[in-house]
C-alpha cells in the first residue's frame, strides 16, 4: 500500500475500493436468529449464534492482517459540450398600458349614504303597515321595541298602538344602527357590481338579508318572529334597496388603484410617480 491508501501495483487509471463480502450479512443474519429463538426455539437461537461468530471472524478477517481491496478500471468522464440558447424573437409592446376594468367604482361612503336613506324609506313603509294593518303608525316601531326592550312580557297589541318616548327612542336608534351596518357592507360590496347598484341593493340584497333574519329571528327574537309580517318585512327591505341604490348612483365614481405604482399604493414617498411632479418646479 502506498501513502494514498492504493495497492502497490495499482494502475493509473484504476483505482482501488473494499472488496465485496458477503460477511456483514451472515452476520445480521446471525444476530435476527439469535432473537427469534427467543420467541420459538432454542435450537433456533443456537444455528444463530452459530452464524453470528462465523460472520463476525469471517468479516475481522476481511480487513486484518490485511485489507482486502479490488482494483476498477476508471473511465475519464465525457467533456460536457455546452449548446449556447437560442435567441427569442419578443413580441412588442404598445408604449401604453392595457385598461383594468373597472377603472372608476362607487365609494364606501356612496353605501353608507344609501343605507341611511334607504332607512328612512324602510320606516316610511314600516307606517304605512301600521296604519293599514292596526290604524296607527306606533305599531311597528313599538313591535320592534316592546319586544326587545322587556324580554319578560309581550306587551299586548293594544299597548303597541300608543306612542311611548322609552320604546320609540330605543327602536328608532336600533333601526338606525343596523341602517348604517347595512349600508357600510353594502358600500363594501359596491365594487363587485359597480354598474348594478340598483340591482344589488334592491334585488340582492333584499332577498339574502331577509332569508337570513327568516332562520336567525326565532333564536334571537321568538316573541317578534310570532307577530312579524314577512311580506311587509320584504317589501320594506325592497324600498331599502332601491333607494339606497338610487342615492348610489347619484354619487360621483372614485379611480381605482390598481394601475398605481406599488408604491403610491403602499404609501410610500417616492418622487416622480405622480403627475404632480412633473409639474413641480426644479431649482
Amino acid at each position: 500500500m502506498d501513502q494514498k491508501g492504493q495497492p502497490a501495483n495499482a494502475q493509473p487509471d484504476t483505482v482501488a475500493l473494499p472488496a465485496p463480502t458477503a460477511w456483514p450479512f451472515v452476520f445480521a443474519l446471525g444476530v435476527a436468529l439469535v432473537f427469534a429463538g427467543l420467541l420459538t426455539s432454542a435450537s433456533i437461537s443456537v444455528l444463530g449464534a452459530v452464524l453470528y461468530l462465523a460472520g463476525a471472524i469471517g468479516w475481522f478477517r476481511e480487513v486484518l492482517p490485511h485489507e482486502h481491496h479490488e482494483v476498477v478500471p476508471v473511465a475519464p468522464a465525457p467533456e460536457l459540450v455546452v449548446v449556447p440558447g437560442r435567441e427569442v424573437m419578443r413580441v412588442k409592446i404598445a408604449e401604453a398600458q392595457r385598461a383594468w376594468l373597472p377603472l372608476k367604482v362607487y365609494p364606501v361612503s356612496a353605501g353608507v349614504k344609501g343605507g341611511m336613506a334607504g332607512a328612512v324609506a324602510m320606516a316610511l313603509i314600516a307606517m304605512l303597515y301600521g296604519v293599514i294593518s292596526h290604524g296607527s303608525i306606533w305599531y311597528p316601531v313599538n313591535l320592534l321595541a316592546g319586544s326587545l326592550y322587556e324580554q319578560g312580557a309581550m306587551p299586548s297589541v293594544e299597548e303597541m298602538l300608543h306612542f311611548r318616548l322609552g320604546w320609540f327612542l330605543f327602536g328608532l336608534a336600533m333601526h338606525f344602527t343596523i341602517s348604517l351596518l347595512v349600508g357600510l357592507l353594502y358600500g363594501a360590496m359596491l365594487p363587485m357590481l359597480p354598474t348594478r347598484p340598483i340591482l344589488l341593493g334592491g334585488v340582492v340584497a333584499p332577498i339574502v338579508w331577509t332569508g337570513l333574519v327568516y332562520e336567525v329571528l326565532g333564536l334571537i327574537n321568538p316573541l317578534l318572529d310570532q307577530r312579524i309580517n314577512w311580506a311587509w318585512f320584504t317589501a320594506s327591505q325592497v324600498a331599502f334597496g332601491v333607494v339606497a341604490g338610487l342615492v348610489v348612483v347619484r354619487q360621483n365614481k372614485v379611480w381605482t388603484s390598481q394601475n398605481l405604482p406599488f408604491a403610491a399604493r403602499a404609501g410610500v414617498e417616492a418622487p416622480g410617480i405622480g403627475e404632480d411632479d412633473e409639474e413641480a418646479p426644479r431649482g
